[in-house]
């Protein structure tokens, strides 16, 4: 069972260059974390989409073990794990997110 939610969860990661996994939607964040990493994606102006994890146990299992990183929100950029919202806030504070995210695959 635990193989079709990676899979599951890897063509979610594939499909789009941008993807957060995050509690909530876009629209209305579930917690301060997944807020966070919203404002950052805004900022950038960034085509991303989101996963709502609170709508999904599986998902919301599934991907923890899927990045081996324990917390959500979780940011994939071009099919590879980024970090949560504190590693993303120090990408963009660098820079260094800016230029992920606006790479091209």
């Amino acid at each position: 069972m635990m193989s079709d939610i990676k899979d599951r969860i890897d063509a979610i990661v594939k499909a789009d260059d941008v993807v957060l996994f995050m509690k909530g939607t876009e629209l209305f964040p579930q917690c301060g974390f997944s807020s966070r990493a919203i404002a950052i994606l805004n900022h950038l102006e960034a085509d991303y989409r989101t996963v709502d994890v609170l709508q999904d146990q599986e998902i919301r299992n599934g991907i923890k073990e899927y990045s081996e990183w324990p917390t959500i929100p979780q940011l994939y950029v071009h099919g590879e794990f980024v970090g949560g919202s504190d590693i993303m806030m120090e990408m963009f504070e660098s820079g260094e997110l800016q230029q992920l995210v606006k790479a091209e695959a």
